[in-house]
């Protein structure tokens, strides 16, 4: 049985939900983790929709984040549970990708990237816009600072530098603490 891979670059990191053997950190190549994804589910309403995390193709990027090897037993339940946790607005498309394991090597993977054609596609938004919707929004999951919250930590204590996010999280804590 061939080996089934699925890269976190956001939630999957800390909460992936699923029985894995082996984790290793990994590079996507050609795509940046971004809060380029209007949530209206897991963590905003339609009403006031929130950001995640996703995937957004852009020449030249990389995405650092892990690589986890599902049990080989649980292969087509891992599959049908990301389906249903990614797939709830078609936002993400499932995509099977090449990453770098930093231990030299190179695997295809399960990767959910966001289709840019999407209605809840919104990349580009300034720093600033994304840490004011960040900073209030709330969703069936949780308030989407504690996603933002929760990803930045994962990505220090991975050693993962990750400038906008390491931004976000701090101005959406005085967005906060202003009231």
């Amino acid at each position: 049985m061939q080996d089934l891979w699925v890269f976190g670059y956001g939630s999957l990191m800390w909460n992936p939900g699923f029985p894995h053997v082996e984790t290793h950190l990994a590079t996507l190549s050609g795509y940046a983790r971004s809060f380029c994804m209007r949530s209206i589910h897991h963590r905003g309403t339609v009403e006031n929709p929130g950001l995640v995390l996703a995937l957004d193709p852009h020449e030249g990027a990389a995405c650092h984040g892990l690589a986890f090897r599902v049990s080989p037993d649980a292969h087509a339940p891992t599959l049908s549970a990301l389906r249903e946790r990614e797939l709830v607005s078609s936002a993400y498309v499932e995509r099977v990708l090449t990453l770098d394991l930093h231990d030299g090597r190179r695997i295809e993977a399960v990767c959910y990237v966001i289709d840019t054609e999407h209605v809840q596609y919104c990349g580009g938004l300034p720093l600033s816009e994304q840490a004011r919707i960040i900073a209030h929004a709330v969703g069936g999951m949780g308030p989407n600072r504690e996603y933002l919250e929760n990803t930045a930590r994962h990505l220090v204590e991975l050693g993962i530098e990750d400038e906008d996010l390491t931004w976000l999280a701090r101005n959406v804590r005085r967005h906060l603490a202003a009231g």
